[in-house]
């Protein structure tokens, strides 16, 4: 729902965060006490999974959608589709990572 909200802008991009961004939201929640961060890690954690879910090919979830053509199909993808398709989804989360990257520097650089 959040990508979706991203995509129609209504949620700023910006709002993305990194590894950066995480560390820096971590100290903050440390500081708070040892429940809330933890309840953090446990809220990053959850959403982990759930991205790993999703149907982008080099994820486990593009893993589950393969099985599943391959279950209404009656045979599996040929290899070089299935290539194609790790590549395409290699190069989504490559653009993601950058992007993220992007935003956490930015977000040092101007304060």
């Amino acid at each position: 729902m959040s990508f979706v909200k991203i995509i129609q802008r209504t949620i700023p991009a910006e709002t993305l965060g990194g590894p950066i961004r995480i560390a820096e939201v971590a100290g903050e929640f440390a500081e708070a006490g040892m429940v809330s961060f933890i309840s953090l890690m446990a809220i990053i954690s959850v959403n982990l999974g759930v991205l790993n879910l999703l149907p982008i090919p080099i994820l486990d979830g593009g893993h589950i959608l393969f099985l599943l053509v391959e279950a209404l199909k009656g045979s599996p993808l040929s290899i070089k589709k299935m290539e194609i398709a790790q590549q395409i989804g290699l190069a989504i989360i490559v653009l993601v990572m950058v992007f993220v990257f992007y935003n956490d520097i930015a977000r040092l650089v101007n304060g």
